[in-house]
């Protein structure tokens, strides 16, 4: 069988233009068509054609580049700066423009806030195509990685052990100079202890200035590299970064908003990414639904408030364990008497309130009843009876447990995991979004809404095609 061969030298009387090479159903024409129909006033980026002094790059340029390529998995600036030069679709893109890195990174670093809020002008043109209703919302986070080292990473405790060193080191160098003066000739030189003494003097200064830093914010670490960030535990280990929050909408799995934040787990999260999603909803949702990292009583409630209902299981439903034999369930609360009894009816009277931890405490009548009782040891072995603490908010947390079991919320909750992981698994696995690039809470947030936009852009391009989703973007 005979080879076809190629030609790169072979001529053409009319060379094909830039267009020709892009098929009208490549992706790559749906990202330029999203972005052209964003208003970048509302963004916060100014286009002003008659701008003079040194030119720049096309603004709407800039950020085609930047969504297209987190699309794909090219997010650094120097990988951008060579796409637009050898890849074909990125070429089309921006038109011939081949900005080098530093304008790239400059552009991306100066944006944040427009770039955060790409997401939510994607959402409302959702809204606007019928894809996204609002009816059930849901909730999940997780943790990425800061472009930070967790060895950067100060507490109390650390600049008290690195302070003794330092002062250790410096004592011990003082020290030397003695020794050398008296002994002069083939002594190390007095210059370079000099030195050794200053750097640790001024390392001194640094740690001295963080233990303030910590003292007057009232916080336990501080990294040097990225001080909005914080330690994170999840299966993958231990490591500086930011819990990533997104909120998903029932009908197609689109994602209305997203978050970063510095909290090492969601318990605070519930109520705040909720009324973020109603913000570019315009209207509040019907239903929020979420795992119980976010089962925190006093957020739900905030939530409920709202005539919104909350499915969202309570840690121990989540483990699945039926109560001990002697769990605090198992014990009646008589409401009138503001009192419990026990499994073998012996009363619990109200003793005192927390209101730092926000708790009742409540404990039997007559220690010798629990002493003389036959489950004594198993029910308790204090000596002074047994106790049990009420949460303020445990009406709160009973109703959510109820209305979790009902039929229809535990439909939902069986939605969760394929609604609003499946958005997480595509931007980790596909966009390789495993860490952030750039510093600080506010480049965190702008990163991850770009990267979300893009998993809400290949959702629509499946949904629709191409060509039919760029008709609708430019209708």
């Amino acid at each position: 069988m005979a080879y076809r061969y190629g030609d790169r030298y072979q001529l053409s009387l009319f060379p094909p233009s830039v267009e020709d090479y892009v098929p009208e159903n490549a992706p790559v024409r749906a990202y330029d068509a999203m972005v052209e129909a964003l208003d970048f006033d509302e963004l916060g980026i100014e286009i002003d054609p008659n701008n003079v002094g040194k030119p720049q790059y096309d603004p709407k340029a800039m950020l085609k580049l930047l969504v297209y390529g987190t699309a794909y998995g090219v997010r650094s600036s120097r990988k951008l700066e060579r796409e637009s030069h050898y890849n074909i679709s990125f070429i089309w893109l921006m038109k011939q423009l081949k900005p080098d890195h530093k304008t790239i990174a400059e552009f991306r670093r100066k944006n944040k806030d427009a770039l955060a809020n790409v997401l939510r002008q994607c959402a409302r043109i959702c809204i606007g195509l019928g894809l996204i209703e609002g009816n059930t919302l849901f909730i999940d986070g997780s943790k990425i990685r800061a472009n930070a080292s967790i060895k950067n990473k100060w507490t109390k405790d650390r600049c008290k052990e690195a302070l003794k060193k330092a002062d250790e080191r410096i004592e011990g160098i003082l020290k030397e100079c003695e020794e050398a003066d008296s002994l002069e000739e083939g002594s190390p030189s007095y210059v370079k202890m000099k030195e050794e003494i200053s750097n640790q003097a001024a390392l001194k200064a640094k740690i001295q200035d963080i233990q303030k830093h910590l003292k007057e914010n009232n916080i336990k670490q501080h990294n040097t590299t990225d001080p909005e960030c914080a330690v994170m535990n999840s299966q993958k280990g231990t490591y500086s970064g930011y819990n990533a929050q997104i909120v998903v909408d029932e009908k197609h799995s689109l994602i209305v908003t997203t978050d970063a934040v510095s909290d090492n787990n969601d318990l605070k999260q519930l109520a705040v990414q909720v009324d973020r999603a109603n913000e570019v909803l315009g209207a509040p949702c019907k239903t929020a639904c979420a795992d119980s990292g976010y089962s925190a009583t006093d957020e739900a409630d905030k939530v409920t408030q709202k005539n919104i209902n909350v499915i969202v299981p309570s840690q121990r439903q989540a483990r699945g364990t039926e109560p001990g034999e002697f769990d605090k369930t198992r014990f009646n609360y008589e409401r009138t008497d503001n009192t419990y009894t026990c499994p073998e009816g012996h009363t619990l009277k109200f003793r005192e309130s927390n209101p730092e931890r926000k708790i009742d405490r409540y404990q039997i009548v007559d220690p010798g009843t629990c002493r003389g009782c036959r489950n004594y040891g198993r029910c308790t072995k204090n000596k002074q009876g047994r106790t049990i603490n009420r949460m303020w908010s445990e009406d709160i947390r009973e109703k959510l447990e109820k209305k979790y079991l009902e039929p229809e919320s535990q439909a939902i909750y069986k939605l969760r995991q394929q609604k609003v992981e499946h958005p997480f698994g595509h931007i980790k696995r596909n966009l390789k979004f495993d860490s952030f690039l750039m510093r600080g809470k506010d480049a965190a947030k702008a990163e991850i809404a770009i990267a979300a936009t893009c998993f809400n852009m290949a959702r629509m391009i499946t949904l629709f095609g191409v060509v039919e989703l760029i008709r609708k973007l430019q209708g």
